[in-house]
């Protein structure tokens, strides 16, 4: 039976190591150093780890991939690789180790969006497809043969939270059938074009902060993309203001004046909070005030009473 070494760190890779623990002989699991979190800042493992620790997974965890790490692969005689969301780059000397090669599941329609960031890219442009793909792993950043790729149709609704979720229980799936047939010695690759590549980063908590001047449905797809984080954010009252969700379908204002950007207009009793951006309305229907609980809109107003008339974005001093 083939032996895997499974790299990744986040709830999302968890799927793909039960599923190939199941299929397979799981000899080891790559996954970060334990973090540590809260006030007492206590240090806890990864989700990859704490799974592969309840599965009786042997766990490596090394800071950096350097010899020491690699002859702690290595004594593990894996025969492949599998990566999911792993956090390092890994080196020509690491992916040597694998008799069989090295795969990834990348979340993206590649070449397109090779990178940190490719889902929050797609719904961030509006694009009306992407894709999940397994890829073989080349030194190159994602540019590896196409060893599986299913594209998804995307209506306007997905947030990176949820659609990640849904590449985590697919991405299992498509992933116990990749490894089956390269155990077969069944499987042929695609190679990228690379002419055809394009490039995303990984997000910072800046890109969330939004720019009342942009068109409403561009800030509604931030919102989106950034979603649970870091967050689409905003500034009131020399705050920070998270904007959970929000909507733009069928928003019309009606009353006097020329509102600017970023003002908040009133509130349609069944939708949310109007705002004003640069082309149009932004219906806000949950937000977070910093250090406070995310509330629906009308919760939100309950407990922030002079929150309408004001405009956002506005920093004081």
């Amino acid at each position: 039976m083939m032996r895997i070494l499974f790299a990744g760190t986040p709830d999302m890779a968890v799927p793909s190591l039960e599923a190939l623990n199941e299929c397979f002989e799981v000899c080891g699991v790559l996954t970060n150093p334990d973090k540590a979190k809260g006030r007492g800042r206590k240090l806890h493992p990864s989700p990859v780890k704490a799974k592969a620790l309840e599965l009786g997974i042997p766990v490596l965890q090394p800071e950096k991939l350097n010899e020491e790490a690699r002859e702690e692969i290595s004594a593990l005689k894996p025969d492949v690789l599998v990566c999911i969301a792993y956090g390092k780059i890994l080196r020509q000397a690491v992916l040597d180790l694998f008799p069989q090669g090295a795969v990834n599941l990348h979340p993206s329609l590649l070449p397109k969006y090779r990178g940190a960031s490719p889902v929050s890219e797609a719904i961030k442009n509006g694009d009306k497809e992407t894709a999940v793909t397994i890829q073989k792993m080349a030194l190159k950043m994602d540019s590896g043969d196409i060893l599986f790729q299913k594209p998804y149709l995307l209506d306007g609704t997905e947030t990176t939270g949820s659609f990640l979720e849904r590449v985590s229980r697919d991405g299992a799936l498509y992933m116990v059938e990749v490894l089956t047939k390269m155990e077969k010695g069944e499987l042929t690759g695609i190679p990228q074009d690379d002419e055809r590549a394009t490039y995303c980063s990984k997000v910072n908590k800046e890109d969330g902060l939004i720019d009342w001047n942009a068109p409403a449905a561009e800030i509604e797809r931030l919102i989106r993309a950034y979603s649970p984080s870091p967050g689409g954010f905003t500034f009131w009252n020399d705050q920070i203001l998270f904007v959970r969700k929000a909507s733009i379908d069928d928003l019309s204002w009606k009353g006097e004046g020329t509102p600017h950007p970023g003002q908040v207009l009133g509130v349609d009793k069944r939708r949310g909070i109007l705002v004003q951006t640069g082309d149009g309305l932004i219906c806000l229907e949950e937000l977070q005030l910093q250090s406070r609980k995310s509330l629906d809109f009308k919760s939100f107003l309950n407990g922030v009473k002079d929150f309408l008339d004001t405009t956002l974005g506005e920093v004081n001093g």
